[in-house]
């Protein structure tokens, strides 16, 4: 070196996350570039691992317009995303966190969960992800961190069976004792086993992607499963964690022959699928305001914001056709607008516990709903009955399907009409994305009343 240059002092530019995770793990050949769609839908590429490269700098281009596509994955002309303003791209960047291997794929692949960015670089207002982290914001600015989990429920079928004949499983499987012999045998650890080594890949994959899978329980229902997560203080990390256990559940079940399925109501003489969402609030110390000596007035306050809010947003936690289905008396879905401890036949739920795990569960939501905006709409429900200080009606003790109380409707018709003119949902999501969420449930919708079904053209052909 020529002394009389001076050696560069310049600092390295930093690895970015994509980088380093292709460092680490240099035989990857492919990679799942992911977004949740305002369906809650999984889109995105498949890319060469070298896109890895720029999944946090400078992004991956994808068009605004996957926002407004509908449940069949079609545009929605009237959302306003599509042709009519050029389909311009978004930016997507990768999620922190959550660039991870996949253990479901023949060959070495990664996926990415990315969110939106606009292209002037502003979060983009369609993307639900960018909904629930305003709803978090708010929450901030009132000195409040949410601490929440999600229960999520599915039902395991045999891919051909299932989509022909509406039936759980083949004959040959169930004499094989692929569920046991019982029709229900709900919390059974033998039928756990009988799938252990499903499961066992599910929590291999799970720990793979840093999901905090916490318990697996049999369900009510033959075939029906439940998996709980943690609690997280990040809501979006919490919703992010249950787009992937969904996409996880559904991959390794497909690896092992059976389709995992988070229909809402798939079989009319079993329960329904549900989404619960457990939450409580910490206050700037880090306590939970349920807790200490105000905490039973705060949380019958925050119950009276989910209650008052409920009917607003029932699109969202009820966001298909076939999800209304599932609000039947007895269910173990909630029919009414009610609140009470320890009792699952309400909508809002305060689970019995330590004082210091005060919280509030909310059982409404099916397993197909948007996390992210079911969380948008819990979390903003607390905060409004928390900033108006309105004491909510006496909690229910017994069962509330037997008792003359506000109801929930049954119709997707009345909750896209009560979505679309409420003030709340202008509140929580801006009218622009409560616009066009309601424009493609409004097709969503349109479809079903057109279908004719089998029972119509036997019973009155």
């Amino acid at each position: 070196m020529n002394h009389n240059e001076k050696q560069s002092t310049a600092p390295a530019e930093p690895v970015s996350a994509g980088e380093s995770f292709l460092l680490e793990n240099p035989d990857i050949e492919s990679v799942d570039l992911l977004i949740a769609d305002i369906n809650g839908v999984m889109r995105g590429k498949w890319a060469p691992a070298e896109a890895l490269k720029k999944v946090s700098h400078p992004g991956i281009n994808l068009p605004m317009s996957i926002f407004g596509l509908d449940i069949w994955g079609r545009e929605v002309e009237a959302t306003g995303l599509h042709i009519d303003t050029g389909d311009r791209d978004g930016f997507c960047l990768a999620v922190d966190n959550r660039i991870s291997r996949v253990n479901w794929a023949e060959r070495p692949t990664a996926q990415v969960l990315m969110s939106m960015l606009d292209d002037k670089g502003v979060p983009f207002h369609a993307d639900p992800r960018n909904a629930l982290q305003r709803v978090v914001d708010r929450m901030k600015d009132a000195g409040l961190t949410p601490v929440v989990a999600f229960e999520l429920e599915f039902y395991l079928v045999d891919p051909a069976t299932f989509q022909s004949t509406g039936k759980m499983m083949r004959d040959r499987d169930r004499a094989h004792g692929a569920f046991g012999p019982e029709p229900q045998n709900m919390y059974s650890l033998s039928e756990l086993s009988g799938q252990s080594e499903l499961f066992a890949d599910i929590r291999a994959g799970a720990i793979a992607m840093g999901l905090p899978i916490d318990t697996i329980i049999k369900e009510a229902a033959p075939g029906q499963f439940e998996v709980n997560l943690k609690h997280r203080d990040n809501p979006l990390a919490a919703a992010d964690d249950t787009v992937l256990l969904r996409r996880l559940i559904a991959e390794c079940s497909n690896k092992h022959g059976l389709r995992a399925t988070f229909m809402a109501k798939p079989f009319l003489e079993w329960p329904g699928n549900g989404m619960h969402v457990h939450a409580s609030l910490l206050d700037r110390d880090g306590s939970n305001i349920f807790s200490d000596e105000k905490g039973e007035e705060r949380l019958a306050h925050a119950a009276a914001g989910l209650l008052g809010t409920m009917r607003d947003a029932l699109l969202i936690f009820i966001p298909g056709f076939n999800g209304y289905r599932r609000l039947q008396p007895g269910s173990y879905a909630p029919t009414r607008i009610a609140w009470g401890r320890n009792n699952r036949s309400v909508a809002v739920r305060v689970p019995a516990s330590e004082p210091a795990a005060n919280r509030l569960e909310h059982r409404l939501s099916g397993a197909d709903a948007n996390p992210y905006f079911v969380l948008a709409a819990v979390l903003g429900g607390m905060l409004k009955g928390l900033e108006e200080g309105k004491a909510p009606p006496d909690p229910i003790e017994g069962s509330a399907y037997k008792m003359k109380l506000p109801t929930l409707s049954d119709d997707m018709d009345d909750a896209i009409e009560d979505f679309e003119k409420s003030d709340f949902i202008a509140d929580i999501l801006g009218r622009e994305l409560q616009r066009i969420y309601a424009e493609v449930k409004k097709v969503e919708f349109t479809e079903f009343m057109n279908e004719i079904t089998p029972l119509e053209r036997s019973t009155y052909l």
